[in-house]
């Protein structure tokens, strides 16, 4: 188990255990963080799942590319850190990676 942070636009933070081989969105959504909608279950067809990366955490996490990116720069509010939460899968070396969540998902 690892933790991760999630912190809403609000500042609220939710500190929760997470088990690898699972991703951010279903971390979030198990969880009850309501920031993370992730209506495609995963699908990454809807970016109701998007995140920023802390800039701390960027060179481990990495960016999005490709497909990932495309759906970002679809969302409400894509950054460079931003990343789609089912797209992230969870690791040991994330242990206290912390996300921030945009004020609203659509």
């Amino acid at each position: 188990m690892v933790q991760i942070v999630y912190v809403e636009k609000n500042g609220t933070k939710h500190r929760v255990n997470a088990e690898t081989g699972s991703n951010l969105m279903q971390v979030a959504v198990d969880n009850g963080i309501d920031s993370i909608a992730g209506e495609c279950g995963g699908g990454m067809s809807c970016a109701t799942c998007l995140c920023h990366v802390d800039d701390e955490w960027l060179n481990t996490v990495g960016s999005a590319d490709g497909f990932e990116r495309d759906m970002i720069d679809l969302s409400t509010e894509p950054q460079a850190n931003s990343r789609l939460g089912c797209q992230v899968k969870i690791t040991e070396e994330y242990d206290g990676l912390v996300v921030h969540l945009p004020e609203s998902q659509f």
